[in-house]
């Protein structure tokens, strides 16, 4: 195509599009043809009218008696009056006891009597007759598919409350669950109760299968038949003496609820066939703490299998299990409160997921359960639970995991992360026991971690004395070990100097690593110390000096924009407790270092005092309460180290080592094969400088 043809193209199209625009029809014009065509179709429709002729698939005689038969077997009848009634979507029909037909139909914004509808010269207009036709025909269609359970598709929501000392309820009739659980004794930072169920956040809800239905409890309404104070019946009655139920009890005290499926006459509707029900839980996980970044790292969907071994997902990031065995409970787990349901004959399989909300201020993650459990129609108590609704407090719980079921331990305690073995044993056998104690009479819980500390030094006091005492000899020897590394100057010396100065540790009866031994047993200590503080629900809450919450960290110092690289460690904050450890770290480095000889080691002082400046960035956003006591451990060694030099007696000391070294010595095993690995070491030195030497 030449360049005039294009030329001639685009003319003939602005021309086309010209015409068009100035041709258009204005506003005037367009509303009176809308006018004209409604017009038209009223018209249409008044003929129709005129004529008795709806303009509508009508009712059947067939559908009318369909329909009668329908109210009076799947409808609620009432003994005295005999009229059956039968609710469903925007139908509402009544059947009286002489059969007459009455209620009323919902035609998408006009109610219409039935009798209308069902009645071919009623005289209704299309625009009523085709929607209250359709919406009949849809009840219909739906009662035929949920049979007994139709009549509960409609209702008005309730709830019917239990409460104990420990605990409140609200148990909903729509879905027949708890839709809100609070626990009265504590409180979010935000001052409101600690929820762990609500209806904005959770839904729970059982399915039934039948040969060609499923049942979702959740879509239902059910009816609450209040047993007594601590228990409530929500049912649903399905006609024909069949009923489905979910009975609660609350007992006087404690967090536990007994959850129990109640049914009769269930043949009718489910088959011998199925057996299994499902179950589905959804929870969006509530924020509760101040501090969001623990909060998230402690907070997980954890399930633990038959034989007692408990496993979550991550706890960080997004993370999913398809799991084929059986399960014996299920539990959301926030870092200080769970809700853990526990079932008496096991889940048998199901599928985990868990989602975190980052960018969500007031929720953390979102977790979903699809679990899958025995069923059969014929048996009165398919199902029974137990489901948990309280804090992650190693006391309540310990007394509670062996009582559940007594014939096995349901190890709820797992729930709470006290580390590895070593360092769990440690918590639970001697740190939780002895905090307890002193919980239970002392309030102020800055107290409590002082005489707790004081108590764990006591236990290792004779580790440090004799770390100490290692220290002492050591610093006592400094001069002699720096006339021995300025004798033997340089790297092609080190041998030479490394053999005068084990010699010199040998006479007068020190060992370099004497000291080392003490604090490496002190150290499982330390560590369970560090998984002790984030879990322990009894600080939350508890202020001490300028800490509002000792588990929480003890900012005196924010801001709002993040620091690159270190934000998501150090956080936003400065921590007065952590920033009074580091210091007392360096100092204590400081103090240390005054017994160590490290001019081989240009490096190692530098190392040495680097370190308490990275657990600042490490434990800043940790619990107060921990650097509390990591301050306070560090405060209590430097003064024990300072008393020590006071009152033990270098002279005394020295002239024990100088008398030592006058003895005849025997080589212990580890001395023997030091000097063996030098001498080994020393000649392939010189095997390699005769080497170097022929060339």
């Amino acid at each position: 195509m030449d360049k005039n043809s294009i030329i001639g193209l685009i003319l003939m199209g602005l021309i086309i599009f010209g015409f068009t625009y100035l041709n258009r029809p204005s506003a005037e014009e367009l509303e009176r043809q809308r006018i004209e065509r409604e017009q038209m179709q009223a018209q249409e429709a008044a003929k129709a009218s005129d004529n008795g002729a709806l303009k509508f698939d009508s009712i059947t005689s067939a559908e009318v008696a369909a329909i009668k038969s329908t109210v009076r077997e799947l409808g609620v009848t009432d003994t005295v009056t005999g009229v059956s009634v039968l609710h469903v979507d925007k139908v509402d029909l009544r059947l009286t006891a002489a059969g007459e037909l009455e209620g009323t139909v919902d035609a998408d914004g006009r109610v219409v009597p039935v009798a209308d509808v069902i009645n071919n010269n009623s005289g209704l207009p299309v625009t009523v007759g085709v929607p209250a036709t359709t919406n009949l025909r849809k009840a219909l269609a739906t009662v035929a598919r949920y049979r007994g359970f139709a009549r509960h598709l409609t209702g008005d929501s309730t709830t019917v409350r239990l409460e104990n000392k420990l605990l409140s309820l609200e148990i909903s009739n729509k879905g027949g669950v708890i839709s809100r659980a609070s626990l009265r004794d504590y409180d979010s930072y935000d001052s409101t109760k600690v929820m762990l169920l609500s209806p904005e956040t959770d839904m729970y809800s059982f399915t039934l299968t039948s040969a060609n239905q499923r049942f979702e409890t959740r879509e239902f309404y059910f009816t609450p038949v209040q047993v007594n104070d601590s228990t409530v019946f929500m049912k649903l009655d399905l006609g024909d003496g069949a009923v489905w139920g979910i009975k609660y009890t609350l007992p006087a005290d404690g967090y536990l609820v007994d959850i129990d499926i109640v049914q009769e006459g269930m043949q009718s509707i489910i088959p011998s066939s199925v057996a299994s029900m499902d179950f589905t839980w959804h929870q969006k996980m509530r924020r509760n703490e101040a501090g969001r970044v623990f909060e998230e790292r402690n907070s997980a969907l954890y399930y633990m299998y038959p034989d007692g071994d408990v496993d979550h997902l991550s706890e960080s990031g997004d993370d999913d299990e398809e799991i084929n065995q059986r399960l014996k409970w299920i539990s959301c787990k926030n870092q200080f409160f769970s809700a853990v349901l526990m079932a008496r004959t096991n889940f048998s399989s199901g599928v985990l997921t868990s989602s975190e909300l980052k960018d969500n201020p007031d929720f953390i993650k979102e977790m979903k359960l699809d679990m899958t459990l025995e069923y059969t129609a014929s048996a009165a108590n398919p199902a029974s639970f137990v489901m948990y609704l309280g804090p992650n407090s190693y006391p309540v719980m310990s007394s509670l995991e062996k009582e559940i079921f007594p014939e096995e331990n349901m190890h709820l305690t797992k729930l709470i992360p006290l580390g590895w073995p070593i360092f769990r044993w440690i918590n639970t056998l001697i740190i939780i026991p002895v905090f307890t104690l002193l919980g239970s009479f002392i309030s102020n819980y800055g107290i409590i971690i002082l005489i707790l500390t004081i108590f764990i030094k006591l236990i290792l006091f004779p580790f440090t004395y004799k770390s100490l005492m290692s220290q002492a000899r050591m610093r006592l020897l400094a001069p002699e070990i720096k006339a021995i590394n300025d004798k033997y100057p340089g790297n092609e010396n080190a041998m030479k100097r490394q053999q005068e100065t084990m010699a010199l540790y040998s006479r007068a009866g020190a060992n370099p690593l004497s000291g080392c031994l003490p604090m490496l047993l002190q150290m499982p200590i330390l560590v369970a110390m560090f998984w002790f503080f984030p879990s322990a629900i009894e600080l939350r809450g508890e202020s001490f000096l300028w800490a509002k919450d000792l588990s929480a960290p003890d900012a005196i110092i924010s801001w709002h924009t993040n620091i690159p690289f270190i934000s998501s460690t150090f956080g936003n904050h400065v921590s007065l407790f952590c920033l009074l450890m580091t210091i007392t770290n360096i100092i204590y480095t400081r103090v240390t270092m005054q017994t160590q000889n490290s001019s081989g080691m240009p490096g190692m002082k530098w190392m040495m005092y680097l370190m308490p400046v990275m657990f600042l960035f490490i434990f800043n956003n940790y619990a107060a309460g921990l650097s509390y006591y990591y301050f306070l451990s560090l405060l209590i060694t430097i003064i024990q180290t300072y008393i020590f030099r006071k009152v033990v007696s270098e002279e005394k000391m020295r002239a024990k080592m100088a008398a030592v070294a006058k003895k005849p010595k025997k080589k212990s095993g580890f001395m023997a094969r030091l000097e063996e690995a030098q001498r080994k070491q020393q000649a392939m030195l010189r095997e390699q400088q005769k080497r170097q030497g022929r060339r």
